[in-house]
């Protein structure tokens, strides 16, 4: 077995740490997209309720406002979609630091499976962050950190 030259093992210990630093700043970037989601859904319950109880709106219309069970269905569908935005964002915020830290490697690999549900910029981004947590390199670096944490908190003999 043939060893690795000490400049070329450490340009790729500086890539590594490269792309972990990237793939947190890109997990910080979709928890900040998902509260822009939730902002965004706000606003739309905010113009869907005003334009729905407004009695004004209704006066010129042959039909008449819709049922109240319409605008019911609504919150249901407001309600799901920004909790599941909350719980992304939370996720991802939640990963962007463990990636940051060299920590919890396999949870940040759960959230790039959840992210790959939201096509286009969670899949890109989930897909990268498997293809980059799955390096061997990347792996002995999470266990070199966990490793030199046991060893310091054991005391010694």
């Amino acid at each position: 077995m043939t060893e690795n030259p000490p400049s070329l093992l450490s340009n790729l210990q500086k890539r590594d740490a490269e792309h972990l630093q990237l793939l947190s700043i890109f997990h910080f970037v979709m928890a900040g997209l998902a509260l822009l989601g939730i902002l965004f859904l706000l606003c739309h319950y905010a113009i869907f309720s005003t334009v729905f109880n407004n009695p004004k709106m209704w006066q010129n219309q042959k039909d008449g406002p819709p049922p109240v069970e319409f605008f019911a269905a609504f919150k249901w569908l407001y309600l799901f979609f920004g909790t599941g935005m909350l719980a992304c964002g939370s996720l991802n915020l939640l990963s962007g630091f463990s990636l940051r830290a060299r920590k919890r490697r396999m949870f940040s690999l759960v959230v790039a499976g959840i992210n790959c549900l939201m096509f286009p910029l969670g899949t890109a981004l989930g897909v990268f962050t498997i293809i980059i947590l799955q390096r061997d390199s990347i792996r002995e670096l999470y266990e070199d950190d966990q490793g030199a944490k046991i060893s310091a908190a054991a005391p010694l003999a």
